[in-house]
């Protein structure tokens, strides 16, 4: 039983990660209805830019706080200078873009900081937040701070004008261009919250998983799982299906012994596929009906 509880702790801690890095994915989606498959490495590049601020001099929550503003102006600036000249064009040519960016990024994190792994700091320290040690300070903190991003995305949608605008672009730009709502910038709005995001859920997972270029490509992984599980039109679909995704690798790594340690990411994208043959919508996803 108490093996119980520390994998089923661990996997509400991992999850949250998870949580996150689905939070943005989910974001860019209702967005434009693709997958970014590059916000890994902008959630990466964003975290070097929060620890560069602090190799500078300032303090943990002005160097986040920084690293955040310049994440979202650089959101808005990939989606009018990269994204915008090809959103009429063919899926297969937005995916082939967004790998690009995935790569440019990657390589210019590299080129810029080295591929050397580097520790990030932690406000909230490391230590056991009980004698049990079944979760830590940092942990529990990542926990609270991915339902605080819910809670903020929740009223900002349901009680901002620019939130009911957003949803209007993404749901039928035709019409909320009738109605006079910008639905380029809503767009372009959309990536520069994806971006902030990102930046927020890199900068919780870099103390765990030292910062590097590559640090975030597993992590992509399970939190696209985490997003067409719950949902990929859902913020709180998105949440949910972190958390679940993060306890059902656990225990799967601790209860089923051909899974082990070493085929954890295989559990990943086993729910990925269940879940687009089963119920694509997900969890908590709201299914689109187009009338013909």
């Amino acid at each position: 039983m108490e093996l119980f509880a520390q994998q089923l702790t661990a996997g509400i801690a991992t999850g949250a990660i998870y949580a996150c890095v689905a939070l943005a994915l989910v974001m860019i989606y209702q967005a434009i209805g693709h997958i970014n498959f590059a916000q890994g490495e902008m959630a990466m590049f964003s975290t070097f830019l929060a620890w560069q601020f602090m190799q500078w001099g300032a303090p943990y929550w002005v160097a986040l706080s920084a690293a955040v503003v310049v994440s979202f102006a650089g959101g808005v600036l990939i989606d009018r200078t990269i994204f915008k000249p090809v959103r009429n064009a063919q899926m297969l040519t937005q995916i082939v873009m967004f790998v690009g960016l995935l790569a440019m990024l990657n390589s210019l994190a590299g080129f810029i900081w080295d591929f050397t792994s580097k520790p990030f700091p932690t406000p909230f320290g490391a230590d056991p937040l009980f004698s049990s040690g079944l979760i830590s300070t940092h942990q529990l903190a990542m926990i609270l701070i991915t339902f605080g991003l819910l809670l903020l995305l929740f009223g900002f949608f349901r009680y901002t004008r620019v939130g009911l605008a957003m949803q209007s672009a993404a749901e039928n730009p035709a019409s909320a261009r009738l109605v006079g709502i910008r639905v380029e910038w809503m767009i372009a709005l959309g990536w520069g919250m994806a971006a902030a995001i990102g930046a927020i859920a890199g900068v919780l997972i870099a103390p765990i998983v030292f910062l590097e270029p590559n640090m975030m490509l597993g992590i992509l992984l399970y939190g696209f799982a985490a997003a067409v599980l719950g949902g990929l039109s859902s913020p709180p679909g998105a949440v949910l299906g972190g958390f679940a995704v993060g306890i059902i690798e656990n225990l799967s790594g601790t209860y089923i012994p051909v899974v082990g340690g070493e085929l954890k990411l295989t559990i990943a994208l086993a729910i990925i596929i269940v879940v687009l043959v089963i119920k694509p919508s997900g969890l908590l996803g709201s299914r689109h009906v187009q009338r013909v």
